[in-house]
């Protein structure tokens, strides 16, 4: 939650809302003049009026041009030096530039200051920060894939330009034009990314400051001083079509926002470039934003936004819909799709950075009758510090980009299995005696879940490693009677730590100097929950070594192996600093200014304590869980995030699906909104339906704010705790696909859920669909209600194989690219099941999913419409806990159903030889798991009457029951075979 103002404030503030709480829902909603436009963000000021001069101008041109005669290309790498031109004297500022091709197809491009680079400037305020542009962010994003492509060759060359051949058969080339600069990457032989085609590359080099006398006013000059708005604030863009007299130099030096004022030692230094997707029309990522999958223009019109998309990690509570503005977490990485074709674009800076997006038609070759002019979107990237470093990739396929991305930045963890099942959480649960009495509840009315929360009233006086005496006397009873069930516990626990007497964990980080440092590298006093604070800097690595000693068991008592952790308020969240969050002044480890890493740090915290639950007490090496609510590019290695503090209204239920579904495609697939709501108090059908889109969520957890009525599943009478129920039961029943789905995540970086565009990238008519989807390689094509009093949706078909209802197995009477009305009462979630897919799935309700452990499976087959079409799927196991899959100790099987050959069949999705793979005491148990039953939706009506099948495995052969049911009334027929007796994790087959 965002607060902000004195301690006395903040306390009176909390008094009052406590006091209206008993009789008024809480009505308050985002302050949006509490954070930055980008006319009062002073380096987007300057960048997009830098672009309405070039675009506007008759005879722009690029002031950067590459030094011809100083470049080098060798081993897959050209470095040269960019001039950039800066007076009418021809004088300049030297960028070094390097553009690697590397070996898995993408290439970098990367400009740094030359003079900032040796040192050779001079700071103001007697500052201690760093010299350089940030250079580190590499270090903590990438993890692989930068390995040179030595095979890269130079096409052509001479004074004017360079032509690189590249990637998988050299179908990849960059043309880098020298004068003005410019990059045109092609894929056989087409353009796809141009950078500074509009000619917007702009570095703010150094310069010193020149205090300049002050000059008369005179009335004609006031609109042209520049200087008439010190702050920056309130001041709009305007078109300058003439060349300005002069720079604006008002925020270069400091600039205030809502009473904080910045001071800037190393002065303006803001990157920006334009980028170009040539015959794209629709673009996505850029995550984490409320409006629509398909980002939108930014430059106004109707249906447009007026801002561009930011990215500056803050505390935006109860955040507005339909909206670019900037919320927890960021990962600047954008993609663009057409017709059979997508490429993207990650803009690796961890600083202030702002995004506007314009499309417009090509120009038509007046030669080429007949050709249509296409639509190109055009990107402008501007951040305020650090280097411009930019990584392209030429696709041609989506998961061709997700997969790369994720070489170069991580695949997501292997959760515990426990991590992907139902967490029940709210603010807060009040004593020992509430968690066990949940905990009993949600058995007594037979509702499956994992993980219970504690928020921050659980501490002693939000002192985080302590527990409420009072109200948590013994945590360890509670955990042992969670740890009973299977069940586990997850405590808050963040960055800001009490500044008070007596409290060991705040004097040790004092007396280490593992604390943020303000400006005159004192250590810098904020205020958060516990009042004063100060926050932990875990960019530091010994400050992470001691923060990880704190979770040890010893250290962190009343815990034991069944909790783990969630990081809050990590953007950071300041109550009382700038736009809630940190001053851009401070120090971080290194004297990096905290502008150049602020969003990053979020992604430093949540490392920090995932690598703390790895070290607990030695030899327990089980996979941690630890949800972040702010995030980077890479934090998908170490954490579950969630979309922060919703509302419980009907259009926030309806913007968390295009929110997770960017996560996805963005390589942070972990992802989920807050169940009914942060804010509020949802109706109950409101609620219910807000279940059944969480059960659809890789990450699902209700979660409610301290005012909001009490609402776990179950106290809401019938026909809601029934039909929620349900909705939990189908999600811990379908857990073997979602696992399965986190297994590939962790393999290639693909989504767990999918949006059209990307499992039917022909098909134009769904890439702006943002409401339905694809659950991982299951064929299950889910769109949930998300209006109040529908019963009934429309479901676009993106092609022509069979489709089934889940729960009916009726035919679904449509056609490719058609739109199809299905009935959905309250009681039902509209999913089908697309044909010539197989899933797993456990039938057997249980409490918890680690009481699922050693059930049997239920394998579920949509045949193809077409017979010669085979129908696929896979399953993924393993112990759900420990880190041995790594070593071989995991089931993964490849399902065949073969309806001409009438066989089904289990083979090892890796072609592993089983005798080569030593079994570990998990899989020797797991010899006791089978396959209980198989069932067949669309079976040929060719098997009526048919009893018995033939089973083969492991050398013998014999006979199973199968129950026919025949077609009717839209129904598809389907068998049953049951007691199947094959091992999962034997080959077998099934022969009809």
């Amino acid at each position: 939650m965002h607060l902000s103002g004195s301690l006395s404030s903040w306390t009176a503030y909390l008094g009052l809302l406590s006091a209206l709480s008993a009789t008024f829902a809480p009505a308050v909603a985002v302050k949006e003049h509490d954070f930055k436009k980008c006319h009062q963000s002073g380096f987007c000021a300057r960048n997009r009026a830098f672009a309405d001069h070039a675009l506007a101008a008759s005879s722009w041109e690029s002031p950067y041009n590459i030094l011809a005669d100083a470049g080098s290309f060798k081993d897959g790498q050209y470095q040269g030096v960019v001039l950039k031109t800066i007076n009418d004297a021809g004088e300049t500022v030297r960028l070094p530039i390097t553009i690697s091709f590397l070996e898995s197809g993408t290439a970098r491009v990367t400009v740094d200051e030359e003079k900032r680079q040796k040192g050779e400037i001079e700071l103001r305020h007697n500052s201690k920060a760093r010299k350089e542009r940030y250079n580190e962010a590499e270090n903590w994003v990438i993890v692989g894939g930068l390995a040179l492509d030595k095979a890269a060759k130079v096409e052509q060359e001479d004074k004017t330009q360079l032509t690189v051949k590249y990637g998988p058969s050299s179908k990849f080339e960059a043309v880098i034009k020298f004068s003005p600069f410019s990059i045109d990457f092609k894929r056989d032989g087409q353009s796809h990314i141009k950078f500074n085609e509009q000619g917007l590359l702009n570095v703010e080099h150094w310069r010193p400051k020149v205090d300049k006398p002050a000059e008369p006013e005179k009335e004609d000059d006031a609109a042209d001083s520049g200087n008439e708005d010190e702050n920056n604030e309130g001041k709009e863009d305007k078109e300058t079509k003439e060349e300005p007299k002069k720079e604006d130099e008002s925020t270069w030096w400091e600039e205030s926002f809502g009473g904080n004022t910045d001071t800037k030692p190393r002065g303006p230094e803001s990157v920006a470039l334009d980028i170009s997707f040539i015959g794209y029309e629709h673009v996505f990522g850029i995550p984490s934003h409320a409006g629509p999958l398909s980002l939108k223009q930014t430059r106004g019109g109707d249906g447009n936004y007026q801002e561009p998309y930011r990215m500056y990690n803050a505390d935006v509570f109860e955040y507005i819909l339909d909206s670019p503005m900037t919320l927890y977490g960021s990962i600047p990485f954008m993609q663009a799709h057409r017709k059979d074709s997508s490429v993207g674009v990650f803009w690796l800076n961890a600083a202030e950075t702002w995004v506007d997006i314009t499309k417009g038609k090509d120009a038509k070759n007046p030669m080429a009758l007949g050709v249509k002019s296409k639509t190109s979107t055009h990107t402008h990237w501007m951040s305020e510090s650090g280097l411009l470093d930019v990584f392209v990739f030429l696709g041609p396929t989506p998961k061709d980009l997700t997969a790369k991305f994720t070489e170069l930045t991580g695949t997501t963890a292997m959760p515990q299995e426990f991590a992907i099942g139902y967490h029940q959480c709210r603010w807060n649960y009040i004593s020992e005696d509430d968690v066990k009495e949940v905990d009993r509840k949600m058995d007594k009315f037979k509702m499956p879940y994992d993980v219970i929360w504690l928020d921050i009233e659980y501490s002693d006086d939000k002192k985080y490693f302590a527990w409420d005496k009072h109200s948590f006397p013994n945590p360890l009873d509670m955990h042992k009677q969670l740890d009973s069930r299977g069940r586990k516990i997850v405590t808050i626990n963040d960055p800001h730590i009490k500044n008070v007497d007596n409290y060991p964990v705040v004097q040790e980080l004092k007396s280490k100097g593992f604390g943020v440092l303000n400006k005159d590298g004192n250590i810098f006093e904020g205020w958060c929950w516990p009042g004063s604070s100060h926050w932990l800097d875990a960019f530091n690595p010994a400050a992470r070594e001691w923060w990880a000693s704190l979770f040890n068991y010893d250290k962190f008592k009343g815990t034991m192996e069944n909790t783990f952790i969630w990081n809050d308020m990590n953007e950071p969240s300041v109550f009382n600093g700038p736009e809630t969050t940190m001053p851009k002044d401070n120090l971080h480890h290194g004297n990096w200014e905290h502008r150049d890493v602020h969003n990053l740090n979020g992604m430093t915290f949540h490392n920090a304590t995932y690598h703390a639950l790895l070290s607990r007490k030695p030899g327990e090496l089980r996979r941690p869980f630890v949800l972040t609510r702010s995030f980077f590019a890479g934090s998908q290695r170490a954490a579950a995030m969630w979309t922060g503090d919703n509302q419980a209204d009907w259009g926030h239920l309806a913007a968390s699906i295009p929110m997770v579904l960017s996560q996805g495609i963005s390589g942070f697939p972990f992802s989920g909104a807050d169940v009914g709501g942060f804010f509020g108090n949802p109706d109950k059908d409101l609620l219910t339906r807000w279940y059944q889109v969480g059960a659809f969520n890789p990450f699902f957890r209700a979660h409610a704010h301290i005012d909001a009525r009490r609402r776990e599943p179950y106290l809401h009478g019938e026909p809601y705790t029934t039909i929620i129920s349900a909705a939990l039961r189908l999600r811990y029943s379908l857990l073997p696909s979602w696992y399965t789905a986190f297994r590939h995540a962790h393999l290639d970086g693909s989504p767990i859920i999918k949006p059209m565009f990307y499992t039917h990238p022909s098909e134009e008519a769904g890439f702006a669909l943002d409401d339905q989807f694809f659950v991982g390689t299951t064929g299950l094509l889910a769109k949930p209600v998300v209006e109040k009093d529908k019963t009934s949706v429309d479901i676009w078909i993106p092609d022509g194989e069979a489709y089934y209802d889940y729960f009916t197995y009726d035919v679904i009477p449509t056609a490719k690219g058609k739109t199809v009305t299905l009935d959905a009462p309250l009681e039902k979630i509209p999913l089908l099941m697309r044909g010539g897919h197989i899933f797993a799935r456990r039938d057997i309700p249980r409490r918890s999913s680690a009481l699922m452990k050693w059930d049997d499976y239920t394998l579920v087959v949509a045949a193809s419409k077409d017979a010669k079409t085979p129908a696929e799927g896979d399953l993924y196991v393993d112990d759900g806990d420990s880190f041995d899959f790594q070593q071989g100790q995991y089931i993964h099987r490849r399902f065949v159903f073969d309806a001409a050959a009438k066989t089904l069949s289990s083979v090892d999705y890796e072609g592993r030889d089983s005798e080569a793979v030593k079994e570990g005491e998990w899989m020797k148990k797991m010899r006791s798991v089978g396959v209980d039953k198989v069932i067949i939706v669309g079976a040929p009506a060719s098997w009526a009457g048919k009893k018995t099948v033939t089973v083969e495995s492991e050398g013998k052969t014999w006979e199973a029951k199968m129950e026919f049911t025949p077609a009717e009334k839209g129904r598809a027929a389907f068998a049953v075979v049951r007691k199947l007796g094959v091992r999962i994790g034997a080959d077998w087959k099934v022969v009809f």
